[in-house]
């Protein structure tokens, strides 16, 4: 039986497309001119863990890998950052910030985003003969430009678990990805937490 870690099987599936992907990133000895970003949510504002804390990492440009399987065809060429979080145990999350230019750009890649989430099951299990994986859609947030609010599940042969609930949401010129994932199925997903982070994360931004 494989050892089981803690990327699930989506972010295994990603793991092995990234042999030929390339990290969103300013080129090398740009001088793209400082300004503020937008703004990312604190450890505190991530659903509760029962036994552990949560532990922020640092703000990184370019994109997790975690997303890569389900939107790694969306990305376009805008600046995107990123901040992961932990806890002691197999919990982790991840928001990722993509800054457009205009509005109506914003709202295109939202809707792809959405679009290719809702399809990441079925692609999942074409990847992969030994993933099973399913999709269940939570609705949507009435927050700025509005938010929406997804779940996937997948099992493998060799009997690991794991559920992700994914969200995008949108302000203004700028798009928000808020990823959280652990081992079990649909039953331990906090929905109702994760849409009040995902609330948060889009009112957050500016």
């Amino acid at each position: 039986m494989p050892n089981r870690i803690r990327a699930g099987a989506l972010t295994a599936l990603a793991a092995a497309a990234l042999t030929t992907a390339t990290v969103l990133a300013a080129p090398a000895g740009s001088a793209a001119p400082k300004h503020r970003g937008p703004a990312f949510l604190s450890a505190s504002q991530l659903p509760p863990h029962p036994s552990s804390s949560w532990t922020a990492g640092k703000v990184t440009d370019g994109v997790p890998i975690e997303l890569r399987f389900c939107l790694d065809d969306v990305f376009p060429g805008y600046d995107s950052r990123y901040r992961d979080f932990y806890t002691d145990l197999d919990t982790t999350a991840r928001q990722l910030t993509i800054v457009t230019g205009s509005a109506g750009k914003a709202k295109a890649l939202a809707g792809r985003m959405n679009k290719e989430i809702r399809s990441c099951a079925a692609r999942a299990e074409q990847g992969n003969p030994e993933v099973e994986a399913y999709y269940r859609g939570y609705g949507t947030i009435p927050v700025e430009e509005g938010a929406r609010v997804h779940g996937l599940h997948t099992e493998t042969a060799w009997g690991a678990q794991d559920v992700r609930l994914m969200s995008v949401g949108r302000d203004g010129r700028t798009v928000t990805v808020v990823d959280w994932s652990q081992m079990g199925d649909f039953g331990d997903a906090p929905v109702r937490a994760f849409k009040k982070t995902t609330t948060t994360a889009v009112n957050k931004l500016y």
